[in-house]
C-alpha cells in the first residue's frame, strides 16, 4: 500500500479513479484533457474520490476545471473501461484454470527474477533487486552469458609531458602486435576537428595520454603538437603496424585534418559489437558495462553538459589522461572479449573482416571527398518553394473560408471536423479527431483541403531540410557537402546518412526530384549513377528457389508482368497495366511481410479481394510461401535470421513480444534477410569498384552511397571505362541463382544521371 501511495500519490483503492481522470493511452481510453498524474492525484486527495471530484466539478477553476466539465458525460464509461473485471464465472468455463490455492502469494524467486530482468532489459528493476542481493548489474538485454563481474584489474595511465617518456612509448608502439588509438578533439565534426590529445594502449590496464593543446588555467607545459605528430606520423601511416580503436573512421578524419593518412586499421570494437549484436547499442561505455562490468568516465563527467559544458581543451590534464587512456585500454580489453566470439563463426568473420572493416575505410574516403552542391540553384528553388507555400496557404484559406494555422493540428481539426464536417477517420488517445498524415491521405481522396495541407507539409519539409539547409552545410574549405555514413545503426546492415541525410531526399514529387539537380559534377566531369535492379526481388528468388521467379529473372522478362501472368492466368503479352500494377504491389508487399489488410489499403480494394490475390499468388509461387513459413519458424526458434553472407539480424520481439510486436517481428523476419543481403551486396560492390579504381589508377571517385545505388564523379575521359566496368563489377560480387543486374545513368547532375 505504501509503495502504491509513494509511486502514484493515491492509495490502492483509488487507482481506478486516478486512471479514469488521466485516461489510459495504452488502451486508448480518453481521460480529462490535459489532466496528468499530478492533477489527478491532487484532485483525489482534495475531494476524496472520483465521485467527489465529479460532485465538485463546478468549483474547480481554470482550464482544467473546464476540461473536467466537458468530460463529465464520458467519465462513467472511462471508469468502466479502466476497471479490471472481477465477476467472471470461471467455474466450469475454464477447465485449465488453476485453483485459488495455487494462486496464493509465494516467496519471491529472486534468482529467477534477476535472470528474467536481465534477459528482458528491465534495468531499473534489476538494479533494485541487485541492490538487495549486492549483485552486479548488466545492460545486456538478451545475453546468454552471465553478468560480468566488476573489473578490478589494476590500471595505470601515463601522462606524456617529456620526450623521454614519449620515446619510451613510441618504442612500445613500434614493437607491439596491436595498438589501440584514440584522439581527443575540439569538435564532433570529423572534417573540422583538431587534435587536443592522443592516447594509446598496448594491453588492458595500461595506457598513455599525450596532451597537446590543453589550455585550462592549470594546464602544464605540453610537448609541441607539430613535433609530436611528425614523430608519430611514420608509425601512424605504416600499414604493417596493426591498429585498433572505437569508431576509427572518425579518428581517420581527425588525423587527415593534420596531414596524416592513418593506415593499418585492423580492428574496430564498435564494428565488432555491431556484427555480434546489431540490435544493441555500441558506444564504448555501453560495451564496457555489457562485457567488462565497467563503463568508465563519460564525456559529460569531464566536460559537463548543456550551456555549462566546457571544451575538452579546458579539462584538467590528469582527468583527461584518465578518460582518454581508459578509452584506449578498454578497447584492448573489449577486443580480447569480442574478437574470439567473431572468429568462432565463419559467417560473422566474413561479415566483419571482408565487409564491415573495408567498408569503414572506404566510407572515410567517400566522406572526405564529399559531393559538389550548386548552392545558387538550391537558393532559387527555396525561393520558388516559399512562393508556392504562400499560394497554397491562400488556397487552403479559401477552401476553409477563413485563415488558420496550417501547422496546428488543433486548428486543422476544428476546420476539418467542426466547421466543414468531414468524417472522423480515427481519434487520438484523448478522444480528439486525429489529423495525422494517414488520416489526411484518406480524406484527400475525397476532399480538397486535406490534400492542400498534405502538399504544404511536404513542401515545407523539403524547403527546411534541403533547399534552405544544404547551402549552409557546404564546407568552406572544400566547397562541398560532407555527409557522415553511420555504419553501426541499422540492424540489417544498411548505412545511415546524416548531417546531411542524403538518403531520404524525396523523389516521388517533381519538387523533390529537383533537389537532386543541385548535386553536380565539377568542370570536365560527369555524374554517374549505378544501382542494382530489383535487388530484393532477385534475392527473394534466390532464397526461396521458387521456379516461377527463377524463370522470370533467368529469361530476363519483366518480373511484375511475369507475376501478373501467373496470378491472373493470362498470357504474358496480354497482361494489362492494371494487372501489372497489382502484381508489382503484391511482389514488393510480400517482401515486407504485408498481409491482406495492408495489400487492400495499397491497392484500394476490399480485404477479401486482397486475400484472394494473395492466395492466388501463393498457389502460383509456392516456393515463396514455403520460404516465408520456414523463415518465421526458424526465426522464432533462434531469435534471429541471417543474410546470405552470415550477418545475423536479431528479432527480440519474435519470442517475447506481445501480439502486434510479435507480428511485426515476424514480418521483419521475412524482409530482413533480403534487405540485409542487399546491404551486404552494395557494400561488397563498393569495395570491388574502389579496388578496381585504385588498381587501374583511375581518378573516378565514389561520392555517395544511397541504399542500392552508388554515385560517382567521373572525369569525361574515364566515362567509357566506368560505364562498362562498374556494372560488371557490381554484378560479379556474388553468384546467385538469378543474375544480378546493375544499371548505369549519366548526366551533369544526380537527377539526370539517376
Amino acid at each position: 500500500m505504501a509503495g502504491v501511495q509513494e509511486k502514484f500519490g493515491v492509495p490502492p483503492d483509488r487507482i481506478i479513479d486516478y486512471l479514469t481522470l488521466m485516461g489510459d493511452t495504452v488502451d486508448n481510453v480518453p481521460g480529462v484533457e490535459k489532466v496528468g498524474p499530478k492533477t489527478a492525484a491532487k484532485w483525489i486527495a482534495e475531494y476524496g474520490s472520483l465521485d467527489g471530484v465529479i460532485a465538485a466539478a463546478d468549483k474547480i477553476k481554470g482550464a482544467a476545471g473546464e476540461n473536467l466539465r466537458k468530460a463529465l458525460d464520458w467519465l462513467p464509461m472511462a471508469r468502466k473501461l479502466v476497471t479490471v473485471v472481477l465477476d467472471c464465472d470461471l467455474n466450469g468455463h475454464v477447465p485449465q484454470w488453476p485453483s485459488l490455492d495455487a494462486l496464493a502469494l509465494r516467496p519471491v524467486d529472486e534468482a529467477g527474477l534477476q535472470e528474467f530482468y536481465k534477459r528482458n532489459g528491465f534495468k531499473t528493476w534489476l538494479k533494485e533487486l541487485s541492490a538487495k542481493a549486492e549483485a552486479p548489474v548488466s545492460e545486456d538485454m538478451f545475453a546468454a552469458a552471465p553478468v560480468p563481474a566488476p573489473d578490478d584489474t589494476p590500471r595505470h595511465y601515463d601522462t606524456i609531458l617529456d620526450w623521454a617518456l614519449f620515446d619510451a612509448w613510441l618504442a612500445k608502439l613500434t614493437a607491439a602486435e596491436l595498438v589501440a588509438v584514440d584522439t581527443e578533439t575540439d569538435s564532433l565534426d570529423p572534417m573540422r576537428a583538431q587534435i587536443v590529445g592522443i592516447s594509446f594502449a598496448v594491453k588492458a590496464g595500461e595506457a598513455a595520454y599525450i596532451p597537446l593543446r590543453h589550455d585550462g588555467p592549470d594546464a602544464p607545459v605540453q610537448l609541441p603538437i607539430d613535433e609530436v605528430l611528425a614523430k608519430l606520423k611514420p608509425w601512424l601511416e605504416d600499414a604493417a603496424a596493426a591498429k585498433l580503436g572505437q569508431n576509427l573512421k572518425y579518428d581517420t578524419h581527425v588525423f587527415a585534418n593534420h596531414g596524416i593518412s592513418l593506415r593499418g586499421v585492423q580492428h574496430d570494437t564498435m564494428l565488432q559489437s555491431y556484427v555480434l549484436e546489431a540490435h544493441k547499442t555500441h558506444g564504448l561505455g555501453a560495451l564496457g558495462e555489457r562485457h567488462l562490468g565497467r563503463a568508465g568516465l563519460s564525456y559529460e563527467d569531464l566536460c559537463g553538459k548543456g550551456v555549462h559544458q566546457i571544451p575538452f581543451a579546458q579539462v584538467d590534464v590528469a582527468r583527461a589522461a584518465q578518460y582518454s587512456g581508459e578509452d584506449s585500454e578498454m578497447c584492448v580489453a573489449l577486443h580480447e572479449q569480442l574478437w574470439p566470439q567473431i572468429e568462432r563463426e565463419a559467417g560473422l568473420t566474413f561479415v566483419y573482416r571482408d565487409i564491415e572493416m573495408p567498408t569503414s575505410a572506404l566510407l572515410a574516403r567517400i566522406e572526405r571527398v564529399g559531393v559538389l552542391i550548386d548552392a545558387p540553384l538550391l537558393q532559387a528553388q527555396s525561393h520558388e518553394l516559399g512562393q508556392r507555400l504562400l499560394a497554397l496557404e491562400q488556397e487552403a484559406y479559401e477552401i476553409a473560408g477563413q485563415p488558420f494555422n496550417l501547422g496546428s493540428p488543433k486548428q486543422i481539426g476544428e476546420i476539418l471536423f467542426t466547421k466543414l464536417g468531414l468524417p472522423v477517420v480515427k481519434k487520438t488517445a484523448t478522444g480528439a479527431p486525429s489529423t495525422d498524415e494517414e488520416v489526411l491521405e484518406k480524406l484527400s481522396l475525397d476532399y480538397p483541403l486535406p490534400a492542400k495541407i498534405l502538399e504544404t507539409r511536404g513542401l515545407a519539409k523539403l524547403k527546411s531540410t534541403y533547399t534552405d539547409k544544404l547551402p549552409l552545410m557546404i564546407n568552406p574549405a572544400t566547397g562541398r557537402v560532407h555527409t557522415n555514413y553511420a555504419q553501426a545503426v541499422a540492424v540489417t546492415g544498411r548505412l545511415s546518412s546524416n548531417e546531411p541525410n542524403l538518403q531520404n531526399i524525396p523523389i516521388r514529387t517533381a519538387e523533390g526530384r529537383r533537389v537532386r539537380e543541385a548535386f553536380v559534377a565539377p568542370p570536365g566531369h560527369l555524374i554517374v549513377s549505378a544501382d542494382y535492379s530489383q535487388i530484393e526481388l532477385r534475392i527473394m528468388a534466390h532464397i526461396s528457389e521458387d521456379p516461377g521467379l527463377l524463370r522470370a529473372f533467368g529469361d530476363g522478362v519483366d518480373v511484375h508482368r511475369a507475376t501478373a501472368s501467373e496470378v491472373f492466368n493470362t498470357p504474358l503479352a496480354e497482361v494489362t497495366t492494371e494487372q501489372r500494377r497489382y502484381a508489382k504491389t503484391i511482389n514488393f508487399g510480400l517482401i515486407y511481410g504485408m498481409g491482406a489488410f495492408g495489400l487492400a489499403q495499397s491497392l484500394g480494394i476490399e480485404q477479401k479481394a486482397a486475400r484472394d490475390y494473395i492466395e492466388l499468388y501463393f498457389n502460383r509461387f509456392a516456393g515463396v510461401k514455403h520460404y516465408m513459413d520456414n523463415t518465421k519458424a526458424r526465426a522464432a526458434e533462434l531469435g534471429y535470421v541471417e543474410t546470405l553472407f552470415g550477418r545475423r539480424i536479431y528479432l527480440p520481439e519474435i519470442k517475447g513480444g506481445n501480439g502486434p510486436r510479435k507480428a511485426g517481428a515476424e514480418r521483419q523476419s521475412i524482409n530482413a534477410p533480403m534487405q540485409g543481403t542487399a546491404a551486404d551486396l552494395i557494400k561488397l560492390a563498393m569495395i570491388a569498384v574502389q579496388t578496381a579504381l585504385d588498381n587501374e589508377g583511375k581518378a573516378t571517385r565514389i561520392v555517395m552511397q544511397v541504399h542500392d545505388e552508388l554515385v560517382f564523379e567521373v572525369p569525361q575521359g574515364e566515362l567509357d571505362w566506368v560505364k562498362a566496368e562498374v556494372p560488371r563489377l557490381m554484378a560479379g560480387v556474388a553468384q546467385l541463382k538469378v543474375p544480378l543486374l546493375a544499371e548505369v545513368g549519366v548526366g551533369p547532375n544526380w537527377d539526370q544521371a539517376h
